[in-house]
C-alpha cells in the first residue's frame, strides 16, 4: 500500500467516526476501535478490539480525562476523543501562550487548551479531514470558544508562519503519518525559539521491528506506524531539539505503549544580523539553513 493509500484509509476512517458522533451514533473510538479486533468473528460494526462487547480499549479514548475536564466540554468532543493521553496536561500549559494541537480531530484538545492558556492566549488545531473540522468547529461554537481557530491543512505541512506558537501539542496522531520526519520538522519551524511540544503517542519499544508493529495492531488504529522510542528520541534531535525524552506511561498492545512525549526548541537563537557572520565564509549558503542547523540557530558556530 502507498503512503497515499494509507493516509486516504486514515482520513476516510476518522471521518467516518466525525459523522457518527455527529449524528448521534456511537462514540468515535468504539468505530476506529473495531478495525483493531484480534478474531475474525469480531465482526460487529459496534463491537471493539478483542472484546466484542463495545467496551473500548482503556488505553485510548476520553476516560483519558478527568470527570471535570470532560464536564467543560460538549458531549460531541468528549465523544470524538481518539486519543491515547492528555497532552494538556503533559505540556503544562500556562496562560496567554499560544498552543497548537496536530491532528485535532474534533477538538478536545484545543478547546482544553483555551481554557488553559484564558483569554490572553489562543488554540489552533490543525486537521486534514472536513468532518472533523465541522464537528470541531461546532464543538467550539456550543463552548463559546472565542480564543481558537480550526485550520485544515496536513501535520506534515503545517498551515502556519515560522515561529507562530509556544507549545506543540499533539493525541495519538504522529503515529497515523507517512512522514514522521516531516511532522517534527514542522513542529520545529512553527515553534517560537524557546517552545516545546507535549504530545502524547503510541510507541514501540526498541526490540519490535516495524513487521513487528504490524502485527499488532492496524495503521490506522494507531499500532503499525508507531515509532520505537529510539527512532523518536533520534527524530527530535535530528529536527533540532533538544532534551528529548519518551516516558511509556501504559501498553496499547504486546510491547506497544501509550507514551508521553516532550522536547525544546533551543532559545539561544541568532537574530538575524548575527546570523550572516555564524559560518565560515564557505559554508553560509548552507550551514544556517539546513536540516542540521536551522535557520535562526547558531549550531553552526
Amino acid at each position: 500500500m502507498s503512503d497515499q493509500d494509507v493516509r486516504e484509509q486514515v482520513r476516510a476512517r476518522y471521518a467516518e467516526a466525525a459523522v457518527a458522533v455527529s449524528v448521534g451514533e456511537r462514540s468515535a473510538l468504539a468505530l476506529v476501535d473495531a478495525d483493531q479486533c484480534c478474531a475474525p468473528r469480531v465482526t460487529d460494526a459496534n463491537a471493539s478490539c478483542c472484546g466484542g462487547g463495545g467496551q473500548v480499549d482503556a488505553a485510548f479514548g476520553s476516560s483519558l480525562y478527568g470527570a471535570e475536564e470532560q464536564g467543560e466540554l460538549p458531549a460531541a468532543a468528549v465523544a470524538a476523543s481518539l486519543g491515547c493521553g492528555n497532552p494538556t496536561a503533559v505540556a503544562e500549559l500556562r496562560a496567554g501562550e499560544k498552543v497548537l494541537d496536530l491532528g485535532s480531530g474534533g477538538g478536545i484538545d484545543v478547546l482544553l487548551s483555551a481554557r488553559r492558556v484564558g483569554s490572553t492566549g489562543f488554540a489552533y488545531g490543525v486537521d486534514m479531514t472536513d468532518e472533523m473540522l465541522e464537528l470541531a468547529r461546532a464543538n467550539a461554537a456550543k463552548a463559546g470558544a472565542s480564543n481558537v481557530e480550526f485550520l485544515k491543512g496536513t501535520i506534515e505541512d503545517v498551515p502556519l508562519p515560522d515561529g507562530a506558537v509556544d507549545v506543540v501539542i499533539s493525541n495519538c496522531v504522529i503515529n497515523l503519518s507517512t512522514d514522521k520526519p516531516a511532522v517534527l520538522a514542522e513542529m520545529f519551524r512553527v515553534l517560537a525559539p524557546g517552545g516545546r511540544i507535549g504530545v502524547s503517542d503510541v510507541v514501540a519499544e526498541d526490540h519490535l521491528t516495524p513487521e513487528d508493529r504490524a502485527e499488532r495492531g492496524t495503521y490506522v488504529g494507531c499500532i503499525a506506524g508507531a515509532l520505537s522510542r529510539a527512532e523518536y528520541l533520534d527524530g527530535l534531535t535530528a529536527a533540532g531539539f533538544v532534551n528529548p525524552e519518551v516516558v511509556f506511561t501504559r501498553e496499547a498492545a504486546s510491547g506497544m505503549h501509550s507514551a508521553i512525549v516532550r522536547a525544546v526548541k533551543p532559545a539561544d537563537c541568532c537574530p538575524p544580523d548575527a546570523q550572516g557572520a555564524c559560518c565560515a565564509p564557505g559554508e553560509k549558503a548552507d550551514c544556517c539553513a539546513s536540516g542540521q542547523h536551522p535557520a535562526g540557530s547558531c549550531g553552526c558556530q
